[in-house]
């Protein structure tokens, strides 16, 4: 028997133990990043839901559009604004964010993880009020915060067998309007509704990083008593505030643990879940 095949053996036996205490649990990974736009780690995320399906835990993914919708705009002749990093969406711009994100990306995705063997369906945030919202602030236009999460349409997928793939665009409480959602706000405040066991956000970068400009100083674990610290120091900084932020809520409010995923690397997930080695810096 070769080597490799030992290997193979060992791995699977490594996964046992997590597969044991994953199955029958909720985790959700907001898809985005490289992840969506390489199609070799498009298709590694997408076999690695799909096995996790296969062997009993319940995978729901959340998942934006950014480059899809920029490059909808631009064939429009509409150019992106974007205010304090959030793209602002007048109601030309938000019909488009609607039909890529509820559309296009959406059923593409879809269509995916049915094509290679998986059983999905596709949602977005305004069926049966999955995501309801009121508008953040009025210099971003039609952007909102979600102020309820009704996961009943999510588990009725869940409990049928099929991996709901969940579009961030939600239905306005304030007004009769659709707001576009921050995709890592939705994934943690969706965690939250369903009780999961894990949030996963998949990113471009290997998690929070000491120094950042050397990936050795990843943080592997992060306590949420340390987090006022990191970002007082300068080691959470610009953009990874908000998504750390969405992380310490969706703990703070029941998830066991979020983790800050290197969607760089393909088998991430995999790796993360069904493994000792882990990838990325996890919040608990």
């Amino acid at each position: 028997m070769s080597d490799s095949h030992v290997e193979r053996a060992q791995v699977l036996a490594e996964a046992l133990p997590y597969i044991q205490a994953f199955n029958g649990k909720t985790v959700v990974v907001k898809y985005g990043g490289n992840a969506m736009i390489s199609e070799e780690l498009r298709q590694a995320v997408i076999s690695d839901i799909i096995l996790l399906h296969l062997v009993g835990i319940h995978v729901v993914v959340v998942h934006g559009g950014g480059p899809e919708i920029t490059a909808m705009l631009k064939k429009t002749g509409k150019q992106s604004h974007f205010v304090d990093g959030l793209r602002y969406t007048d109601q030309e711009t938000m019909d488009i964010v609607q039909q890529v994100l509820c559309g296009k990306v959406n059923k593409d995705l879809v269509a995916t993880l049915n094509r290679m063997g998986g059983k999905a369906v596709g949602l977005c945030g305004m069926d049966a009020g999955l995501f309801q919202a009121r508008q953040l602030n009025e210099q971003y236009g039609l952007v909102g915060e979600i102020v309820q999460a009704k996961p009943q349409v999510v588990e009725d997928a869940l409990k049928n067998g099929y991996i709901p793939v969940v579009s961030t665009v939600a239905q306005g409480v304030d007004a009769d309007t659709a707001y576009n959602i921050n995709a890592d706000t939705a994934a943690a405040k969706l965690a939250v509704a369903l009780q999961a066991e894990k949030l996963l956000l998949l990113t471009d970068v290997r998690g929070l990083l000491r120094d950042p400009e050397d990936e050795s100083t990843l943080l592997p674990v992060v306590e949420l008593a340390q987090v006022p610290a990191l970002i007082k120091d300068g080691v959470i900084q610009g953009g990874m505030i908000p998504k750390v932020d969405c992380c310490v809520e969706a703990v703070r409010s029941g998830v066991k643990n979020t983790v800050i995923l290197d969607g760089r690397i393909p088998h991430s997930v995999l790796i993360e879940l069904l493994s000792d080695e882990g990838v990325g810096t996890m919040l608990m």
